[in-house]
C-alpha cells in the first residue's frame, strides 16, 4: 500500500492507496501530522509514501516521516510522466505537478484542462503528446469573498452561496451574484477559448470547490475533488518503477 500524503499551509489531506485505488482519506490539522502518520502505518502495511507540500519541508519533518515509511518528497527535480514545458519548472507548485501527471495516467493521448478549485483557481493545459505547456491562476472563489470586504470599508464577509438571481436586489444578493456568476463566467470562457483551439478537449475539475462549482456547470467535465491525491500516487508509482 501506498501513503499519499499533501500539507497544505494549515491542514493535511493524506490517503491510503492499493495501487490506483483509494482506500482511504483523512484530513487533519499540520501539526497533527506527525501522530496521524504514526496512527495510519500503524493500520495500514504501508510500503511507500510520497509528500508534497505548498511550503518548504525541514530535513528534520523528512527524518521524522522516515521513521514510519520511506518517503519521496515530490519537488522540480522528481522524475514525472510527461514533459515539463513550463519556462520556470523550479517555480510550479507541487500540486499542479500531481494533477498534470494524473492527466496523462487517466487520460492518455488527450488534450487535458485541468482545472483546480480551491483556495486560487488554476488551469493547467498538457498536450497529447504528454506535453504540459503552462495554464493560469487567478483567486479563488473564498478569496474572492474576502477581498470584498478586506478592501472596503462597508461590504460584509459573506460564506459562498450559490445566487437565487443573475440581478441582486440588495447588497448580499450582489456580492453573491458578482463573485460565484463572475466566476462561473470566467471558467465558461476559460474552457472555450481552450476547446477552440484544441478540438476534443477533455476537461477536469477537481478541489475544494468541485461539487459547489460542477453542478452550475453546464460544460462536459469530469469532477474528481482527489485528483492531486491521485496525481501523488501517480509519480510515486512511477518512480518506484523506475528504481
Amino acid at each position: 500500500m501506498n501513503l499519499i500524503v499533501d500539507i497544505g499551509n494549515t491542514r493535511v489531506k493524506a490517503a491510503v492507496f492499493e495501487k490506483d485505488t483509494i482506500v482511504e482519506v483523512f484530513l487533519f490539522e499540520v501539526e497533527d501530522l506527525f501522530t496521524k502518520i504514526e496512527i495510519i502505518t500503524k493500520n495500514y502495511k504501508i510500503v511507500s509514501g510520497i509528500v508534497a507540500s505548498v511550503v518548504i519541508i525541514s530535513k528534520d519533518t523528512v527524518t521524522q516521516l522516515n521513521k514510519s515509511v520511506p518517503f519521496l518528497v515530490l519537488d522540480a527535480s522528481t522524475k514525472v510522466p510527461f514533459k515539463n514545458r513550463y519556462e520556470s519548472p523550479k517555480t510550479l507548485g507541487v500540486d499542479r505537478i500531481a494533477l498534470v501527471a494524473n492527466a496523462v495516467e487517466k487520460f492518455p493521448g488527450k488534450n487535458v484542462l485541468i482545472i483546480d478549485a480551491g483556495t486560487c483557481i488554476t488551469y493547467d493545459f498538457v498536450n497529447v503528446k504528454k506535453e504540459y505547456l503552462g495554464g493560469a491562476i487567478s483567486p479563488g472563489v473564498e478569496m474572492r469573498y474576502k477581498s470584498l470586504q478586506h478592501f472596503t470599508s462597508k461590504l460584509p464577509m459573506l460564506e459562498k452561496k450559490t445566487p437565487n438571481t443573475f440581478i441582486g436586489r440588495n447588497t448580499t444578493e450582489s456580492i453573491h451574484s458578482g463573485v460565484v456568476n463572475g466566476l462561473l463566467k470566467e471558467l465558461i470562457g476559460v474552457i472555450e477559448q481552450y476547446e477552440t483551439e484544441n478540438p476534443f478537449l477533455t476537461i477536469v475539475l477537481t478541489g475544494g470547490d468541485t461539487n459547489f462549482l460542477a453542478k452550475q456547470l453546464k460544460s462536459s467535465i469530469f469532477a474528481n475533488p482527489n485528483f492531486v491525491l491521485e496525481g501523488l500516487n501517480t509519480i510515486l508509482i512511477y518512480n518506484n518503477k523506475e528504481c
